[in-house]
C-alpha cells in the first residue's frame, strides 16, 4: 500500500466509520475531510473534526506510520502546527507539533474493506511490460469516463504550456510580441535543436531584429552570423552569398555589439535528422517568416481558424535557403510542412493564446484556443497508439495531446488514483483477474 491510497480513501471517506476513535481512544466524528493541498504543508487543509466534545478547523496529515511524521521533520515545521488529525495506516509513535503538544492519531488499517485494497493493488502491481496498469480493467470503464479524462488531462497538458508561457513573458518584462517571438524560435528547433533557438533568440534580440525586419538580407545576417553558419570553410570560401552576408554581419554585430552572444556551429544538432530538418533549413524558413510577417503575436492571436494560421506559417524562406540544406551545399529544400505547421500550432500557438487569455481574464479565449486542436488531425507514435489499441478515441490532435498527458502524468508514475479511469476501477465491486 502506498500512501496515495490513504489520501484517496480519506478524500472519498472509504472506510468504515462505525465508532471512530483516534489511537488514545478518543471519539471521532468527520463534519468535513478538507481539501486536497497542492503546495508545501500539510496534505488536506480546512478540515472540520469533531474530536470528544471539541470542533476543530485545522488539516489533516496523512502518512503510512505515524513514525513518518518525525522521519519527515515535521515535528520543527511551523506549517505543520495547524494539523488536528494525523491520518495512517498504523500507528506506531506519538508526534507532537513544533510547541510540543500531541497531535490525535487514527489509524486505518483495520477499517479499509479488503476488496477496496486489492483493486487498488491490481493496478498499482501491474507489470511494466503492461501496456497500461488498467489495461485487462478497461473494459469495465464507461466510455464517457475514458473521454471525460482524457479531456481533462489535455486541458492540463495546455496549461502547464500555457504557464510555462507566462513564466517567459514575466522574464521578458511582460512583452508578448518578444515572448511571441522566443516561444516560436524555440519551437522551430522541433525538439532536436529547440535549445540552441531558443539561445539564437537571446543573442539576436528582438529591438534590434525590429530595425532590420524590412531587410530580408538583414535579417539572414543577424541571424545567420549570430548561429555560426557564416563561418569560413571549405564549403562557402567560394560561396559569394554567404561572403556577403557574412560581411554584413560583421557590420551588424559591431553595431549592436552582439559579438560575445554569437554562437558556434558545433552547437547544433544533425544526427538522425532528415536534410529537410537541418537548422540552417529551419532558420531561413524563420527568417522568411519574420519578414513577411512584422507583427507575430497580433497574428497568432486574432487567428480565427487552423487554415488562416497555415496561411501565416507559409511565408516562403529567402530564395538561396531553398536551394541550400546548408551554406554552401545545394539542395532542393522542401518548404515548411503541413506536419511541421500542425506541431507549431498546437506547442506555440495554443499554449501562447491561452497564457494571454489567462492573463487578461478572458476565458472564451481559451475555449476557442483549445478548439483549435480539434481541427487539426491526430498525432501517432508510440505512446498514442497504444491507447488507440485499448479502443480510447483518437480522431483529432486534441485527442493526441490528451493521450500523450494521461500516458505521462498518470499511467507511467502509476497516479491511477489521481485518474478518473482508475478511481472508477477502485470502486468497481467486481474485478478482472
Amino acid at each position: 500500500m502506498r500512501e496515495d491510497f490513504l489520501h484517496y480513501v480519506w478524500q472519498h471517506q472509504y472506510f468504515d466509520k462505525a465508532d471512530l476513535r483516534t489511537a488514545a481512544g478518543e471519539e471521532i466524528q468527520v463534519l468535513k475531510p478538507g481539501h486536497r493541498n497542492a503546495d508545501a504543508g500539510p496534505d488536506f487543509l480546512n478540515a472540520r473534526l469533531r474530536l470528544g466534545d471539541v470542533e476543530w478547523n485545522g488539516a489533516v496529515e496523512i502518512h503510512l506510520r505515524s513514525s513518518d511524521w518525525a522521519r519527515h521533520n515535521h515535528q520543527i515545521d511551523a506549517k505543520y502546527d495547524q494539523v488536528v488529525l494525523h491520518v495512517v495506516g498504523s500507528h506506531d509513535a506519538e508526534v507532537v507539533r513544533t510547541n510540543g503538544s500531541p497531535i490525535p492519531a487514527l489509524a486505518l488499517q483495520t477499517r479499509l474493506a479488503p476488496e477496496l485494497l486489492a483493486r487498488y493493488q491490481a493496478l498499482v502491481d501491474a507489470p511494466t511490460t503492461a501496456p497500461l496498469p488498467c489495461a485487462p480493467l478497461l473494459k469495465l470503464v464507461p466510455e464517457i469516463t475514458k473521454t471525460m479524462m482524457t479531456e481533462r488531462a489535455l486541458l492540463e497538458r495546455v496549461e502547464r504550456k500555457a504557464d510555462t508561457v507566462l513564466e517567459l513573458h514575466q522574464h521578458l518584462g511582460q512583452d508578448w510580441e518578444a515572448t511571441a517571438y522566443h516561444a516560436l524560435m524555440a519551437a522551430f528547433g522541433f525538439q532536436k535543436n529547440s535549445e540552441p533557438l531558443a539561445r539564437l533568440a537571446k543573442a539576436v534580440p528582438l529591438a534590434v531584429l525590429r530595425r532590420h525586419r524590412h531587410d530580408q538580407r538583414q535579417l539572414e545576417a543577424l541571424l545567420f552570423g549570430q548561429a555560426g553558419f557564416l563561418a569560413e570553410n571549405d564549403e562557402t570560401a567560394t560561396d559569394a552569398y554567404i561572403q556577403d552576408l557574412r560581411r554584413e554581419h560583421d557590420f551588424l554585430r559591431h553595431k549592436y555589439n552582439l559579438g560575445a552572444a554569437a554562437m558556434a556551429v558545433h552547437e547544433w544538432n544533425y544526427l538522425r535528422l532528415r536534410p529537410a530538418n537541418f537548422p540552417p533549413v529551419r532558420l531561413g524558413q524563420l527568417v522568411g517568416l519574420l519578414h513577411a510577417r512584422p507583427a507575430l503575436f497580433d497574428a497568432l492571436l486574432t487567428a480565427q481558424s487552423v487554415a488562416a494560421l497555415t496561411e501565416f506559417f507559409q511565408a516562403p524562406a529567402p530564395d538561396y535557403w531553398r536551394a541550400h540544406f546548408r551554406p554552401g551545399r545545394p539542395g532542393k529544400v522542401p518548404s515548411l510542412g503541413k506536419a511541421s505547421i500542425d506541431l507549431l500550432i498546437t506547442n506555440v500557438v495554443v499554449p501562447l493564446r491561452v497564457a494571454y487569455a489567462r492573463h487578461v481574464g478572458q476565458p472564451a479565449v481559451v475555449e476557442s484556443s483549445v478548439a483549435l486542436l480539434s481541427e487539426l488531425p491526430a498525432e501517432h507514435n508510440q505512446f498514442t497508439d497504444v491507447y488507440e489499441t485499448l479502443g480510447f478515441a483518437h480522431r483529432t490532435a486534441a485527442d493526441s495531446q490528451g493521450l500523450l498527458a494521461l500516458h505521462k502524468n498518470y499511467c507511467v508514475p502509476r497516479r491511477c488514483l489521481h485518474c478518473a479511469i482508475g478511481s472508477r476501477l477502485v470502486q468497481q465491486p467486481r474485478i478482472i483477474r
